[in-house]
Formats: structure tokens, sequence, C-alpha cells
């Protein structure tokens, strides 16, 4: 690790910020800031749910709809689960969605509708860690608290040069950025260091000469800001295995299914199948003479590749399903399946 230069200045960053923040649906721009306009924590912490492991551009769409129809804390908490979930679809992790509906329903009824405006009560609240909790501490309410994401991560490993591997340099980071958050407009502070990270400090080929911390970084002064932060050698994902049956009744309905609550997919609407594990067995809801379609849908979660064999097969009206309820033609949309379901929906319009 080599030695800083000079001090990374606070005040040049916000300088930098005031001047090429981005604009995003959820934020409140500095100039708006700095005339009294606060930000709407139910907004913040909206945005910062969606954005956990999802880029910003994908999460755009989504939070506008879902605050459109839901526009504040307790207007979500009264939300149909259903309605929730499927709005959700396409965006993944659907725990997040099984505790964002957690979370406005306690803020709902505990709270009379208003989010705590500490840390230590919002990291109370269900499905909000410290990173959560600092950000909406942070951005919402002002407060000095420490903002560690993955680009904050990156900014701080170039600017002391550190190599040591992620995730073992975590609490290292952590450190460097406490040290850097300012008592003086520490919300425009934790947006304008993840900014930095998003469109000059880049993973591949960051815009050195752009950087109002250039002379503080010890990565540029010594050549090595390509290489960090280091990471140490992931793990090969496994590959499971799965069925999924695809039943449509002769008027067209399909049959669906819902997921227990727990697990991947908690609580979605999809359609009925095994197990996924090295080898599913069969176990169809209804019965039927099924067809193997010759393509597989294949999906990737985070800690697993899922290959699908998709079963198809038309039933008739009198015929009842052992699992699962079928939905009308007319209420059916996949665009509300979790994505590997859709990708099995989509299989049987090209076999």
């Amino acid at each position: 690790m080599s030695d800083l230069r000079e001090r990374p200045d606070p005040a040049a960053l916000l300088d930098w910020y005031d001047r090429h923040a981005r604009q995003m649906p959820w934020r409140v721009g500095p100039a708006a800031r700095a005339q009294g306009v606060r930000p709407d924590p139910y907004r913040v912490w909206m945005s910062e749910i969606m954005l956990q492991q999802t880029t910003v551009a994908a999460v755009k769409s989504y939070f506008e709809a879902f605050t459109t129809r839901w526009p504040t804390v307790s207007d979500l908490a009264q939300a149909e689960d259903a309605d929730v979930m499927a709005a959700w679809a396409g965006l993944g992790y659907y725990a997040r969605a099984r505790n964002l509906l957690k979370c406005a329903r306690v803020v709902h009824a505990d709270h009379d509708g208003v989010f705590p405006d500490t840390y230590d009560g919002l990291i109370a609240l269900p499905g909000i860690g410290p990173y959560t909790a600092a950000a909406i501490a942070s951005i919402a309410f002002d407060l000095p608290e420490t903002v560690l994401d993955g680009n904050v991560e990156r900014v701080m490993a170039r600017l002391y040069d550190d190599h040591t591997p992620l995730p073992a340099a975590k609490p290292v980071f952590m450190d460097y950025a406490a040290a850097l958050t300012p008592q003086e407009r520490p919300g425009c502070y934790a947006q304008a260091v993840m900014d930095l990270g998003a469109t000059i400090c880049t993973p591949r080929n960051p815009a050195c000469g752009l950087c109002p911390w250039r002379k503080s970084c010890a990565a540029w002064a010594a050549g090595t800001a390509k290489e960090l932060p280091k990471k140490a050698p992931k793990k090969r994902k496994p590959t499971r295995f799965g069925i999924a049956y695809l039943a449509r009744r002769v008027d067209g309905a399909w049959l669906l299914e819902q997921r227990p609550d727990s697990g991947l997919l908690g609580g979605m609407l999809g359609w009925p199948g095994s197990d996924w594990n090295d080898a599913p067995e069969e176990n169809p809801p209804i019965r039927a003479e099924w067809r193997t379609l010759p393509a597989e849908a294949r999906h990737t979660f985070t800690h697993f590749h899922l290959h699908l064999t998709v079963k198809t097969a038309l039933v008739p009206m009198d015929r009842a399903p052992e699992r699962g309820m079928f939905v009308e033609a007319d209420a059916f949309d996949p665009d509300n399946l979790p994505t590997v379901m859709r990708k099995a929906h989509a299989l049987t319009k090209t076999k």
C-alpha cells in the first residue's frame, strides 16, 4: 500500500458533485437541496432496496411504476401481496420484494407511516441492513453515516492503493470511508462518492484525468488503479436441474402454483415443478399426456445455475389438478412471472 500524496478533500468532491451529479427519479439534486428541498425517505428507501444487486438502468422503470401505483409507504403497506410480487417480477432477488412489504407494514402500523430518522431506528426495520440504514440516514436525513457500496469500495481501494482482496477488505475500506465522511452535507457527500465510483472511478478504464481526487489517489500515483480492488477467487457455481410443468386447459387457462413464502422466488406465482437438485424426480401436478420440449429453460441465480426441463400438456375442462390453480387466459400475463418462469413459457412458442 502506497502513501497518499495528499489527503482527499471532501469539499473538492462535493464541488465536483454540485456540477456533475447524476439525475435519478429518487434523488433530490444538490441545487434543490441547497434551496431546502428534502428527500422523501420512502423514495430513498425504495430505491436502495431495488438497487441491491441491480443496476440503476434496470431499476428506474420499476421505481417509477411502484411509486406511481403506491406513492406513500402506507399505500404500499395496504397493497395485496400478489400485486406487489407481480409488479416486482423481472427485477430478481424476490426476497427483497417480500421484505419491502414487511418493512412498509411495520412503518405504517408501528411508526404512523413515518420512517425513523436515526440509523438505529432504521436498522431495526425488516429487510434493512447496515448499508441500507446508513444510506437512508445519510441521504434522507443528512446524518454523517458512512455509506459503503461496491462503488465506494473501489474508490477507497484506489485512493489508498490497498491490495487487500475483497471481501476481507470490507472492514478496512469502511474505516477509510468513515474517516472521510464529513459533518457538512453528508447526504450529498454519500451520493457524490457513489457517483464518483459509478462514472469516473469505474471498474475498467477509470477516467483518472477527470477525477477531483486524482492528486490524492495513491493508486493513480503508483499506476495500479486498473488492478483494484483485488478480489478473492470466486467459487465455481454449481448447476442444478429441475422440471417445469406447463399445463394449459382447452379454454386457454394456465395451471400455476404459488411458491412457498420462504426460499427462492418465495410467494411468486410460477409453473408447478420438481425440486431443483442434481437428479429431480417427476412430480406432475395433474394427470395428462406430457410432452418434453427440445430446449431447456436456463437461468443463473446468485449461487447456482439452473437448467429446467420443460414439459407441456393440454388438459380437458373437467380435470382437476392435484396442486396449483388454473388462471383464466384473460387474467394471465407472462410478464408477471419471475424471469426463469417467463423463459420456460417462451419455449412453448418455439416448440
